[in-house]
């Protein structure tokens, strides 16, 4: 059958199982839209800004494992979406991102609303092509999907000029391999490297594995603890690897890093062998490299191999699908127990109880969250933004099932919270989404409020108020003598009422006895629910290590 350039995305975007996309329509991609009103079978889903579309995609793709797609139109839509991307591509997201363009005649013309944007997007996507032949559609978005989902996960971007979306009709014939010359996906690593790690980690009294986003992106999660319960290693996580093991679960030491939990950190100082499991050693984690568990050897394995000995110097590297390799080194581990290491990290987690929230009659920001876990029994998905509120959620949110925390990590993304716990929503329907918010990141994207209202999306906003801009305001405070400038915000809007604007509830909480009331009701109330926690405004994350410094320049909260 003979299609357009628009019909033939929408008939590939059936066949790679995409029934979702999120976007915002504009003239250069308007044909797009004008076929999609034929394809019943794919879901658009109409944002407020073409960076919720990404973010929301974002979202999608980390709670379902699938491909997030977003649209946009040339110039400022896809221009718009770059931080949306750009947050995908450091966190290792499967997106696809097609956009429009100005027709071919026009292109390097400075037309209206023209943008170079594979040129923009060139360092912050996988891959990204500019189809200029209507019959190089369909082998174009086969191929983003397949380069998005394959290895290292990451955003493609797609761009189409405008004329050859609507122009001539070709033949549509679905594309049966992709056309890649040069890409390979590696899977099992070489057996004397294995051989080699699993001698290190059978030789070991005090090692630790340090799991990352790669344990839940390759679903290695069951042979990473099978290995940890195996050998009796204490688990560590990332920020992003945060779920790859029960919060509950006896060796899961939490969250390592600059706010990780402090009993974490000291034990990575006193390890002889870290096992870094698809994760990036990235300076969140180490603080100052040379520092960074001085006494230790390092195993690490990860898809991407220039990840290896980028930041921290390996002895064993492996190269390969994560879950193949533990697969590959499961048999080689011996069983053992490291009673004494064990024993050794309680009485260190007696020292340093960095999860316990202090007594106060204030509304603490950490007992909201651990009154927002305790309600919840730790069921539904929370999503947050970039900031304290993201830190706090980190720490005292417990999660029982794998890929139930989604944030922005690598690039630290403000407002992410509201269009990922959209898209989270929208790919879960069953699920409810907890979107754990500062005031500041709230604001940046809550026109998006709208967009859950319309798709129904049981998402519950939960905003820590703490009327400053939290994170900024905590370095203020510690590294430049309480200068509070530009942190502090004076016209905060009510909202409550803004929740009352958009026609759903809004509850203000002030006091703690109204935190589980409050949490309880929002999950009883179908649809949007916005929680306006008025927390303890001048409150610090601990622990902290302040950036470039190691954990033995730790600060740990006063009390």
């Amino acid at each position: 059958m003979e299609l357009t350039g628009a019909e033939i995305v929408c008939e590939s975007l059936l066949k790679e199982g995409a029934d979702v996309v999120f976007g915002l329509p504009g003239g250069a991609v308007l044909p797009l839209y004008g076929a999609l009103s034929s394809y019943p079978g794919v879901r658009h889903i109409l944002v407020r800004h073409e960076q919720a579309a990404a973010m929301a995609a974002d979202g999608y793709a980390r709670a379902t494992g699938k491909v997030g797609v977003c649209v946009a139109t040339s110039g400022p839509g896809a221009t718009n979406l770059v931080t949306g991307i750009a947050a995908a591509q450091m966190d290792s997201v499967p997106m696809v991102a097609i956009t429009g363009q100005v027709p071919r005649p026009y292109i390097g013309r400075d037309a209206f609303q023209e943008t170079d944007v594979t040129g923009v997007t060139l360092p912050i996507t996988k891959h990204n092509m500019l189809v200029m032949d209507v019959k190089d559609v369909a082998q174009a978005i086969h191929d983003a999907f397949h380069i998005a989902r394959t290895g290292r996960p990451g955003p493609v971007l797609v761009d189409i000029p405008r004329d050859v979306l609507l122009g001539k009709k070709t033949e549509f014939v679905w594309p049966t391999e992709t056309k890649l010359p040069g890409y390979s996906i590696p899977g099992e690593a070489p057996e004397a490297q294995v051989a080699a790690a699993a001698g290190l980690i059978n030789k070991a009294e005090r090692p630790l594995i340090m799991a990352g986003h790669g344990v839940l992106i390759s679903h290695a999660y069951g042979l990473m603890t099978e290995m940890a319960e195996k050998a009796q290693i204490p688990v560590i996580t990332t920020l992003l690897g945060i779920s790859s093991i029960p919060s509950d679960h006896e060796l899961n030491l939490g969250m390592s890093g600059m706010h990780g939990m402090a009993y974490a950190n000291l034990a990575i100082n006193e390890a002889d062998l870290i096992i870094g499991l698809g994760m990036r050693f990235d300076d969140r984690v180490t603080g100052r490299i040379s520092d960074f568990a001085p006494n230790a050897k390092f195993v690490h394995v990860d898809i991407d191999a220039s990840e290896i000995d980028k930041n921290v110097q390996t002895d064993v590297g492996l190269v390969g699908d994560l879950k193949a390799v533990l697969g590959q080194m499961l048999p080689k581990i011996e069983a053992n127990v490291h009673i004494d290491w064990l024993r050794h990290i309680e009485e260190i987690k007696a020292q340093h109880p960095s999860h316990v929230v202090r007594e106060s009659d204030e509304l603490l920001p950490q007992y909201v969250l651990k009154r927002l876990t305790e309600t919840t029994q730790g069921r539904g998905i929370v999503v947050t933004g970039v900031g304290q509120h993201q830190m706090w959620a980190a720490q005292h949110c417990k999660f029982t099932e794998p890929n139930t925390f989604i944030t922005s990590g690598g690039l630290g993304t403000m407002g992410f919270e509201v269009p990922a716990a959209l898209g989270a929503q929208v790919g879960l329907p069953d699920t409810t989404v907890w979107s754990v918010c500062g005031d500041g990141g709230f604001q940046m994207t809550m026109c998006d409020i709208a967009t859950a209202v319309e798709s129904g999306a049981d998402v519950k906003f939960a905003i820590l108020n703490n009327t400053n801009l939290g994170m900024v305001h905590q370095l203020q405070d510690v590294f430049f003598e309480k200068d509070f400038v530009a942190s502090e915000f004076s016209a905060n809007p009510d909202f409550v009422k803004i929740a009352e604007a958009y026609g759903i509830r809004g509850i203000r909480v002030t006091k703690k006895d109204e935190v589980g009331d409050a949490v309880q009701q929002a999950m009883e109330t179908s649809g949007p629910v916005i929680i306006d926690f008025m927390v303890k405004e001048d409150e610090i994350v601990y622990p902290f290590i302040p950036s470039g410094q190691s954990v033995n320049e730790m600060l740990e909260e006063p009390a």
